[in-house]
């Protein structure tokens, strides 16, 4: 990962910018800066791997359906101060490309929140928008509706790619690039120097 062409690239769009070489230096980094107010969760593997749901409960009011499933925790997420999520991919020339089945991650990502902080590892970062784009649906969609158990071509054959199929269970029904951050709302992007989720 070459922190500096991402930095210059993603602060040329207005976004602001974090490194990080490890998931433990990120998630102090977020519970530092978070403090005493709402907090909502995308469904991210990412931030399952850094504990962020615990360790930013400790000081804050935390929503993620994932810990308590309804939809009445995804609208609370949704009206949430911050929002944490990830990236499927992420593309070097500053974009960000994101696959939804259910749609409340990529639409709070847009609007809403007050500060939206991006957790990304180095995984996750494609050369441009068309590889980026790629990326999200052949390798973190796929490999999100295996560990789903979807009924779709791609979870049928290992994760191996997407299908471009029309199965009612097909979770990338909704596709989002974020090439600047929303009018009055901070987007915060954490690098991070490993792989994290898909």
């Amino acid at each position: 990962m070459d922190y500096q062409v991402l930095k210059k690239n993603f602060e040329n769009h207005r976004f602001q910018t974090s490194y990080f070489e490890t998931k433990e230096e990120a998630a102090a980094y977020l519970k530092e800066k978070i403090n005493g107010v709402t907090v909502g969760f995308g469904g991210a593997i990412t931030s399952k791997e850094m504990g962020l749901y615990e360790l930013l409960g400790e000081n804050n009011t935390v929503y993620w359906h994932w810990q308590n499933p309804g939809r009445e925790t995804l609208l609370k997420a949704q009206s949430a101060e911050v929002y944490i999520l990830s990236a499927n991919g992420v593309s070097e020339t500053g974009e960000l490309v994101n696959i939804d089945g259910t749609g409340n991650r990529v639409a709070t990502s847009i609007f809403g929140p007050k500060k939206v902080y991006y957790v990304v590892g180095k995984n996750k970062i494609a050369p441009d928008l068309p590889s980026a784009m790629k990326r999200a649906r052949d390798i973190a969609a796929a490999k999100n509706a295996v560990r789903l158990n979807r009924n779709t071509p791609c979870a049928a054959n290992g994760g191996d790619k997407c299908y471009n199929c029309n199965s009612p269970e097909r979770i990338c029904g909704v596709t989002v690039i974020v090439e600047r951050p929303s009018t009055g709302m901070e987007v915060e992007i954490l690098f991070v120097n490993e792989e994290l989720g898909y």
